[in-house]
C-alpha cells in the first residue's frame, strides 16, 4: 500500500525542480526548514476547522510532501549531503508529522485520537530508522508510509470540505483513527521483519 515504492518515479518528476532550487542556490537544509514551516502553516489550517481552511491546509501538506523529497534530490545533485543534513531533515520530518496530526485533532477537538494517530506515526518513522541502526537498511516499507499518511491527510482536507460527516463521526477523527490503528501496526509489522531478518543473519 506504501507509495514509497514510487520514489523512482517521482525522482525523475522532480528534476525539473531541482534544477530550478540550484539555479537560485536553495541549499537542502533550507528547503527542509521550508517544508516544515508549511507543516506548520498546514497545522494553523486545519485548526480553523472551515472548508476553506481545510483545502488550504491539504494544498500546504502536498507541499510539504513534495519539498520533503526536493531537499534530498538537491543535496544528491550539489553533492552535499550528509549525516548532518540527514538528521535535521529526520527531526523537522517527525515535528511536521506532530504539528499536523496536533492541528487535524485540535481542528475537530479530538485529543485522545490526536494522541493515538500521533504515537502511531512516530512509532513507525522510529522503527524505520531503528532497523537502520541494526544494520538493516533503512526501512519505508510497511502498510503505511509517510508518503502515504501525507497524501491522505491532503486528500482527506479536501475531501472534508465537502462531505465534513460520515456515520456520525467527522472525516477528520475517522482519518486520526486510521492512523492510529495502521501507524501502529505498521510499526510492529516493520518490527517483525527485522526481527526474522535479524534471526535469519544470527
Amino acid at each position: 500500500m506504501t507509495l514509497d515504492r514510487l520514489r523512482p518515479l517521482a525522482a525523475r518528476m522532480l528534476r525539473p525542480f531541482v534544477v530550478l532550487a540550484v539555479r537560485f542556490g536553495l541549499t537542502p537544509d533550507a528547503i527542509s526548514v521550508l517544508a516544515f514551516v508549511l507543516a506548520v502553516a498546514a497545522a494553523g489550517a486545519f485548526y480553523a476547522g472551515s472548508a476553506a481552511w481545510d483545502v488550504a491546509g491539504a494544498v500546504l501538506v502536498f507541499l510539504n510532501g513534495w519539498l520533503d523529497l526536493l531537499d534530498g534530490a538537491v543535496a544528491r545533485e550539489t553533492d552535499v549531503d550528509s549525516k548532518g543534513g540527514d538528521l535535521l531533515d529526520h527531526v523537522l520530518d517527525r515535528y511536521a508529522d506532530v504539528v499536523i496530526l496536533a492541528g487535524l485533532a485540535a481542528g475537530v477537538d479530538s485529543w485522545l485520537l490526536g494522541f493515538a494517530a500521533v504515537t502511531g506515526v512516530l512509532l513507525t518513522s522510529y522503527l524505520g530508522t531503528q532497523i537502520q541502526a541494526v544494520g538493516l537498511g533503512r526501512q519505508y516499507g510497511g502498510l503505511l508510509g509517510r508518503a502515504d499518511r501525507l497524501a491522505l491527510v491532503g486528500i482527506v482536507g479536501v475531501l472534508s470540505s465537502v462531505i465534513p460527516v460520515v456515520g456520525g463521526f467527522s472525516l477528520v477523527a475517522w482519518l486520526l483513527g486510521f492512523f492510529a490503528v495502521v501507524g501502529h501496526l505498521t510499526a510492529l509489522q516493520r518490527f517483525w521483519g527485522a526481527w526474522g531478518d535479524l534471526r535469519e543473519s544470527a
